[in-house]
């Protein structure tokens, strides 16, 4: 694909990875469109060039066909990862097969998808299982698709390290559910760079591509990792898997966003790492950063200075 005079639907544009994807997109010169259930929330994007946001509600089919008419592609990073079974069918499953039918009525094929490691029919949780029925949906519409397969994202404005250093500035110790979880942590940018690397390149249509870092860490690694960063280090322990299921409990009765769920606990008794099965980011020409090398700069900074970039 030509650079200029391209234009782009970015669903999910105002979250943690599309606003990374919009900066790309816009530097390459694309037109970008950016729905958004408030236009406050697209507050970090609104600045670049060639850039549009819209308030619309992306759940409703005949508004998602008026947003897609027109476009050259659609990159679709709308997802949860916590809620009720019907809250992943909504996002995970639905949303998908709408997008699908609105390409179709529209002429739009060009499709980048972002799901994530470890999705299966058969996956131990709601997550896994919705996600896959989501790539399924788009892949079974015929489009010019492309997937793209993240391990847990990290960056400076995320919600995973900063959280974890957060918590240990304030507690004395952190008793921590599925400490041996499998990860391997990638940069918000390489994700950001492999979606608009897939755009541009025609030869990804057909092709899932796992997103994963050089670190292969267990969930207590990453967790010491954020303390030590951030110099709030405490002792980390895993706890048995009843207990852990209760703490999510617990947590999940609590107001706003759990911190973990029960369904966050199921999806870590499958390995988020990269299987070899489909190519990796060197495939897009990506060479994986290493959260060992990248954290240390913003964690070392405190979680308070995270929170405050988060707020700008």
């Amino acid at each position: 694909m030509d650079k200029p005079n391209r234009s782009a639907l970015v669903m999910g544009g105002t979250g943690f990875v599309g606003r990374h994807v919009c900066e790309k997109l816009c530097r390459e010169g694309w037109h970008v469109t950016v729905p958004t259930r408030r236009v406050a929330q697209a507050r970090h994007i609104q600045h670049l060039p060639g850039l549009t946001t819209l308030e619309a509600d992306v759940h409703d089919a005949a508004t998602l066909e008026q947003l897609v008419r027109g476009h050259d592609a659609v990159i679709q990073l709308i997802a949860i990862l916590h809620g009720s079974e019907p809250a992943f069918e909504k996002v995970h499953v639905a949303l998908p097969g709408k997008l699908a039918q609105a390409c179709q009525a529209t002429g739009v094929r060009r499709v980048i998808h972002v799901s994530a490691l470890g999705v299966s029919p058969e996956g131990p949780a709601l997550y896994q299982k919705t996600k896959a029925r989501g790539e399924s949906a788009l892949a079974e519409a015929g489009l010019d698709l492309t997937v793209l397969r993240p391990s847990v994202i990290f960056g400076a404005e995320d919600s995973f390290l900063n959280l974890f250093a957060a918590m240990q500035k304030w507690l004395p110790f952190v008793p921590l559910a599925s400490a041996q979880a499998r990860f391997q942590p990638v940069w918000v940018e390489d994700v950001a760079s492999a979606a608009v690397a897939a755009l541009q390149q025609p030869s990804t249509i057909g092709k899932v591509y796992e997103c994963a870092g050089p670190d292969d860490m267990s969930l207590a690694e990453i967790v010491r990792f954020a303390g030590a960063a951030s110099g709030h280090r405490r002792p980390v322990f895993g706890i048995p898997a009843f207990a852990g299921r209760m703490q999510a409990w617990v947590m999940e009765q609590l107001p706003g966003t759990p911190l973990m769920s029960r369904d966050n606990l199921d999806a870590m008794k499958r390995p988020n790492v990269a299987t070899g099965e489909h190519p990796g980011l060197l495939a897009l020409g990506i060479v994986p950063a290493s959260i060992r090398a990248l954290a240390t700069s913003y964690l070392g900074s405190g979680p308070d200075k995270a929170q405050q970039r988060r707020q700008r």
